[in-house]
């Protein structure tokens, strides 16, 4: 296959791959076994053999081919000028009308900061595991920052570990104010606000204490809290956004099909294994586990391929009813947004995987939503032998206690929130049935619904009980409006 052809082989071309380059030592054959990221039509990265030798190939075709491989190119030199540790460039082209190659040493066995986050991501807020992966990056990031450098597109997966030496990658993302100088204070804080915002909110806390692993390695600037805070926050809110307007859009996270006669919205790792499931999702849901049985939505587990999930079906209870729904989105997708937003925000939900709502020249009707199954019992059960003499464990005070505080920092509110709707999975409160949630944009909204969730949530207890004055005394009363 020629470079140019690669163009339009779509998102999954069929691998292995034959790919003819040229370069310095004449023309040759790349060997594409497997890819790691693909924009269709436009890049293409993955493990490939190169004369014999095993390299990370980054190929770059379309319009914009051009453009992208100079600015990669310019990135990987800077890194390796200033010292950097980055992936030899073992081999590099531009051809006009094919498109840009670059072939870099493969690092077998190198893990990416973004696994080794997600082993530890769990555990309880600055763990000293997580304290070790971010130790880590901010060191990475300090050094390019006293050289003059920053990773635009700065995230845990552009940093791969391969023993005890960390490697920067991507280098089209690299930007440099002045070569072999320290970065200017305002651009440290902006960059910074770019990777402290990608961490979950509950490490919000530990900002000063994460800071000072900046400052070991590149101790130029006073960084002032405040600023990097409000850096933090704005960047926040903005990829909160961003990410929600993929959740229904076709993307490289997102496999998405909209037309007149339904919507169907899959994870992309997901696509294969679900695809055959939403094809005879009534089917699947008749012959799974009846968790739910009613007018409203029927609620069932169901085992795919040896993985138990959950298909929540929302119901159409007849005309009148389908009077009131057909005009706007479904519950399910409401649920599937809100899901997706407690997710990004490092707030337990089982993963929602995929959507699908059955419509009829637009008109909606039956909508579904499948998520991961979970196995913990729910609050109430869990919490059922200390009703009378109230001696809770403290890792479930401590849990409740950090879900309510997640809760509030972001101004969310569940509109249901009875004990059976959180469930104690892996020291963790998860939250389900998400389909009244809520993101509010002021504490003046999210007062008086907080308000009504907490009241909500301890009806699940007589006033009487020794579990309810416990509890009542560990979570926030109430919150100030603006």
């Amino acid at each position: 296959m020629r470079l140019s052809e690669l163009k339009n082989a779509g998102r999954t071309p069929a691998l292995p791959l034959s790919i003819e380059l040229a370069d310095a030592a004449g023309p040759g054959q790349l060997q594409l076994l497997s890819l790691l990221r693909v924009l269709p039509g436009q890049r293409y990265v993955g493990a490939a053999i190169w004369r014999g030798r095993p390299v990370l190939a980054k190929l770059l075709v379309g319009g914009s081919a051009a453009r992208h491989f100079q600015r990669e190119l310019q990135g990987v030199r800077l890194l390796a000028e200033q010292g950097l540790s980055t992936p030899l460039l073992l081999a590099d082209g531009l051809q006009d009308g094919e498109g840009g190659w670059l072939l870099f040493e493969f690092l077998e066995g190198a893990q990416s900061l973004a696994e080794a986050w997600a082993a530890v991501e769990t555990m309880p807020p600055l763990a000293d595991e997580q304290q070790a992966v971010l130790a880590e990056a901010l060191g990475a990031i300090a050094q390019m920052h006293a050289k003059g450098l920053w990773q635009e597109d700065l995230h845990l997966d552009n940093l791969m570990r391969r023993g005890e030496k960390l490697y920067l990658i991507d280098g089209g993302g690299i930007c440099v104010e002045q070569a072999g100088n320290p970065l200017s204070r305002n651009r440290v804080l902006e960059n910074l606000g770019v990777f402290f915002a990608q961490l979950p909110s509950n490490l919000e806390p530990f900002t000063e204490e994460l800071l000072v692993h900046y400052l070991l390695s590149n101790g130029e600037h006073a960084l002032p809290l405040e600023a990097l805070q409000k850096q933090v926050r704005k960047v926040r809110a903005w990829r909160l956004k961003d990410f929600l307007g993929k959740v229904g859009r076709e993307c490289t996270l997102f496999s998405v099909v909209r037309g007149a006669f339904g919507l169907r919205a899959i994870r992309r790792e997901e696509e294969a294994t679900l695809l055959p499931v939403l094809a005879q999702v009534d089917a699947f849901i008749d012959q799974g586990q009846m968790y739910k049985a009613g007018a409203s939505a029927t609620v069932a587990g169901v085992d795919v391929a040896g993985r138990p999930l959950v298909i929540k079906r929302y119901n159409i209870k007849g005309f009148a009813h389908w009077l009131k729904r057909f005009w706007r989105p479904s519950r399910a997708w409401h649920a599937w947004c809100e899901g997706n937003r407690l997710a990004f925000l490092g707030i337990a939900t089982p993963k929602p995987l995929a959507l699908l709502e059955r419509r009829f020249f637009w008109l909606r009707s039956r909508a579904y939503l499948v998520t991961e199954h979970l196995t913990g019992p729910d609050l109430i059960e869990h919490l059922a032998p200390y009703v009378e003499n109230g001696e809770v464990p403290e890792p479930e005070l401590l849990a409740l206690e950090r879900l309510f505080g997640e809760l509030i920092r972001e101004r969310i509110s569940h509109g249901d929130f009875k004990g059976r709707n959180l469930f104690w999975q892996e020291g963790r409160w998860v939250m389900i049935d998400l389909d009244s949630m809520c993101q509010h944009g002021s504490l003046g909204s999210f007062a008086p619904a907080f308000a009504k969730d907490r009241a909500r949530f301890m009806r699940n207890w007589p006033e009487s009980s020794a579990l309810y004055r416990v509890i009542d005394q560990r979570l926030p009363k109430g919150i100030a409006p603006d």
